[in-house]
């Protein structure tokens, strides 16, 4: 092929805007999938790192669970606050060409947080040494969210910069979930076969793959404009326009209400189904429908439109837990069916609200500017939906009488109004505020 030629069919998969800037129009498959792996591994630092973490401090070194609680919560805190920098890291360090870069040092700073968290408790006894135990442990939390924070929300930005319609964007977003969900089926099996070992080495060798499967990724548009906006106020612009605030309103809400079910289920598999020991079995229903369902929603989007689709998937939601208000004790395969329907909701949530915000970026102007710190703040609101659930749902279990351990029978106990009802309402405010802060507001005439 002719350097002309190469030339001509680069220009064929590129697209431009409005201001001349150049836009990765359509990726093949293989580039998405090389673009997507870093997920796999960030996936073991969210769900299984926090259900495998607890008991394994408390039941192999006698930790107090109370302790372990105050920590964590404490971390993750912190961690929230500082996303909005982080993303303006990650801004500067895309713009600069060096994404990539920025990514396998978080990546180092992740691995080697991740090691220390699950290793040093074998050196480090509480019981002699709780100050000593307290110091590692929150130093060690502290490489592992910052370094999976900035890697993650580096990831995202870089995303959002593929791609020129809403179907691609779409297409982008789902090979990452989509292997992040594989990447929490791995995770949760290796904890089970494996320990603290196999999943220290897993993680350390699926990031590295993942990270070097990047670099054969499409690469993020060159930002072609100089920056205008500097320091707290460039990290915090994307709340000065109303229609990023009304977006994160609508993720917020839909945010709080799957994070509620997603706190309470072990309650209720335990003390409303009867079945403490299918818990795995049911998560793992949910992850893999989740996962494979994907497909369909990349088709249900291309046909109406992320937002539509979006508003399906949390109709979907509201049926489903319906449903589960329904269940009765006992009605194990009746719930393993409510965990693949609610796993087909799910892809909805994961895929459809960072596509709709990679296109909000670009019509707002800010495309190839501030990337990250949209998605600094995404992911700081991503972070506070976990909050914000246990806050709502456990105190409303106390004051509704709620025992955990006791046996959750008759029509509507406490638990099923939390599991079930909570998300519900949640779910439906959050489908109101798509539908007349979002898409009918984006559609008239004043927007």
């Amino acid at each position: 092929m002719s350097a002309e030629s190469g030339g001509a069919a680069r220009l064929n998969m590129l697209g431009a805007n409005a201001q001349g800037r150049v836009w990765i129009k359509s990726c093949a498959t293989v580039q998405l999938v090389c673009y997507g792996a870093p997920q796999f591994a960030l996936s073991f630092v969210a769900l299984p790192l926090y259900v495998f973490l607890p008991d394994y401090y408390a039941t192999r070194f006698g930790v107090p669970l109370g302790f372990l609680g105050a920590v964590l919560l404490l971390a993750r805190l912190l961690d929230a606050v500082i996303d909005p920098v982080i993303g303006r890291l990650a801004d500067h360090r895309l713009g600069a060409g060096r994404g990539w870069r920025f990514m396998a040092v978080s990546g180092v700073l992740l691995a080697l947080g991740f090691a220390l968290l699950l290793g040093f408790p074998l050196v480090v006894v509480y019981a002699s040494q709780p100050y000593t135990f307290t110091a590692v442990m929150g130093l060690a939390l502290l490489l592992t969210y910052s370094g999976y924070s900035a890697a993650s929300v580096t990831h995202q930005a870089w995303g959002s910069t593929l791609g020129t319609d809403e179907a691609e964007r779409v297409r982008i977003f789902a090979w990452r979930e989509g292997l992040g969900l594989a990447g929490v089926l791995v995770a949760a099996s290796v904890t089970q076969l494996g320990g603290a070992l196999g999943f220290t080495l897993v993680f350390t060798a699926s990031l590295w793959i993942g990270l070097w499967l990047l670099r054969r990724a499409p690469a993020p548009r060159q930002f072609l404009v100089h920056e205008t906006l500097h320091g707290l106020r460039a990290a915090f612009e994307p709340l000065r326009h109303l229609a990023f605030r009304r977006l994160l309103l609508v993720y917020l809400a839909s945010g709080v209400a799957a994070a509620v079910p997603a706190t309470l289920v072990l309650f209720f598999i335990r003390d409303r189904i009867g079945a403490p020991e299918l818990a795995g079995f049911y998560l793992l229903i949910y992850f893999a429908c989740g996962a494979a369902f994907l497909p369909l929603w990349l088709r249900v989007a291309k046909r109406w439109g992320a937002a539509p689709s979006w508003l399906v998937g949390m109709g979907l939601s509201v049926v489903v837990f319906l449903g589960a208000a329904l269940l009765q004790p006992g009605d194990r395969w009746a719930y393993a069916g409510i965990c693949a329907a609610s796993g087909l909701a799910l892809g909805s949530d994961l895929v459809l609200p960072p596509a709709l915000l990679a296109g909000l970026i670009r019509n707002l102007g800010h495309g190839g500017q501030l990337e990250g710190a949209y998605f600094g703040i995404w992911g700081m609101a991503t972070k506070l939906t976990l909050a914000l659930a246990a806050g709502a749902a456990l105190p409303l279990l106390a004051s509704l009488g709620y025992v955990p351990g006791t046996p959750a029978t008759g029509v509507l106990p406490p638990l099923v109004v939390a599991y079930c009802l909570l998300p519900c309402i949640l779910k439906l405010l959050a489908g109101a505020a798509l539908w007349f802060g979002w898409m009918h507001w984006a559609r008239s005439p004043a927007c």
